[in-house]
């Protein structure tokens, strides 16, 4: 291949000005919100959690990058955006994410990052979640008087032989199930699994662990365990009873739902022809399932438009009025499908492509971590400004990706960021409220 030894090119003038472009200007980088990261994982103590709860079974003397700064590197670097291990190939050498990093020579390779993904096992898993979730108990100032935990399961389709895909029917592609659970914002649990198995497989036991450790350490809070119809299981239902754990989940409709609410639903279909007005309207009704230890209170949404009856329902173990605990409450949960997104969209949580299943795992805890550490700049570095709700894609554009020039001595490394970046302000309100913790 020809070596090219061009080191400037000018560009068409503008009016009487020469363009000139060179690749000398130093060491200049893109990410000028990285520090911001780092800020906020100072603020949580994340990766250092992670890193100690982590077992590295490596000769140290022989290392040269230890588990903390391996999982930094990784990351930080999702957070900002590179979602492939190939990028740190050119990354490790990149000065903003090595100050992030708090290194100040290459950071690991591409290799190094794979053989450490590929050390992971379900204890690795494990222990990441109880970090996850000690974090989120760490977050309340006081004891918070009721908790919604949300579930809801994902695809993330595959592209090879990784081990554990299967065919799935719904999604009509190969692909994992992951589990997700969501109190607010904030993410407890990101669970890898097979997609040969019922939507709400494992769900039970999760509960049950989550229930335990937040009563642990708040024994008055109320719990709320809320779903879609894929996780209306009568057994887990009865644990809820049992263990008084409210519940409001989504109920699959059938021919004996629909037969219950027939007179309301032909009401409602009459009222459409005569007005051509939508018609939505919700009542209670008490029915179990054969299947079912006993019946419980159903909520049903009976909507009928001009194309036809949309029936919905829901069971539930609260009391009060129908339309509020539908719309206000259950609808609500639709929310953490927008955060779902983010995981998956945003932070690459589908980018399960090894051949083994931990190192996969390890992966979607990447991207849980990562998210961690922006929901926390979200929650508390932006609290009340205009991003207090923007997406991760948006905070990253506007807070991370800031063109800066880096000036490093034997005393200082100073990030001279774009003077034309339209979020100053916001971006030092978010330094200094992170500095706090």
């Amino acid at each position: 291949m020809t070596q090219c030894y061009q080191n400037a090119f000018e560009f068409p003038r503008v009016h009487r000005r020469v363009v000139e472009a060179r690749f000398d200007g130093g060491e200049i980088t893109s990410d000028g919100g990285s520090l911001l990261l780092r800020q906020a994982d100072r603020y949580l103590g994340l990766t250092e959690a992670v890193a100690r709860a982590l077992s590295d079974r490596r000769r140290r003397k022989s290392c040269i990058h230890d588990a903390q700064a391996l999982v930094r590197q990784r990351v930080y670097a999702v957070a900002l955006g590179y979602e492939d291990l190939n990028d740190h190939d050119e990354l490790r050498r990149e000065v903003g994410l090595q100050t992030a990093v708090e290194r100040n020579r290459p950071l690991a390779s591409a290799s190094t990052l794979c053989r450490f993904e590929n050390r992971a096992d379900a204890a690795t898993a494990w222990r990441i979640h109880e970090v996850l979730v000690e974090r989120f108990i760490g977050s309340f100032k006081r004891p918070p008087k009721r908790l919604i935990l949300d579930f809801d399961a994902t695809d993330d389709p595959v592209h090879g032989e990784q081990a554990g895909r299967f065919f799935h029917g719904f999604y009509r592609r190969y692909c994992f199930l992951p589990l997700y659970v969501f109190c607010g914002d904030q993410l407890l649990v990101s669970y890898l699994r097979p997609s040969n198995i019922d939507a709400a497989k494992h769900s039970w036991a999760i509960l049950s662990l989550l229930v335990k450790r937040l009563r642990q350490r708040w024994p008055r809070v109320r719990i709320l365990f809320r779903g879609d119809s894929g996780f209306c299981r009568w057994k887990l239902l009865r644990w809820c009873d049992r263990h008084g754990v409210d519940y409001i989940v989504g109920l699959a409709k059938n021919d004996r739902l629909n037969a219950l609410t027939g007179e309301h639903r032909e009401a409602a279909a009459a009222e459409v022809a005569a007005t051509g007005k939508k018609v939505r309207r919700f009542v209670e009704l008490t029915y179990g399932a054969r299947s079912w230890d006993r019946s419980r209170r159903v909520i049903a949404k009976i909507e009928h438009t001009l194309r036809g009856a949309n029936p919905r329902y829901i069971v539930t173990s609260l009391k009060g009025d129908p339309k509020a605990l539908y719309e206000r409450l259950y609808c609500a949960r639709g929310d953490m499908e927008n955060r779902i997104k983010e995981n998956q969209l945003e932070l690459f949580a589908d980018r399960t492509s090894c051949q083994q299943w931990w190192p996969n795992q390890f992966r979607l805890l990447l991207a849980s971590l990562a998210y961690t550490l922006i929901e926390t700049i979200r929650r508390i570095g932006l609290k009340g400004t205009a991003l207090a709700r923007a997406y991760v894609g948006t905070i990253r554009l506007k807070l991370f990706k800031i063109g800066a020039v880096i000036l490093i001595n034997t005393r200082r490394v100073r990030f001279l960021l774009s003077s034309s970046c339209p979020n100053q302000d916001l971006y030092f309100l978010v330094a200094r409220r992170l500095a706090g913790g």
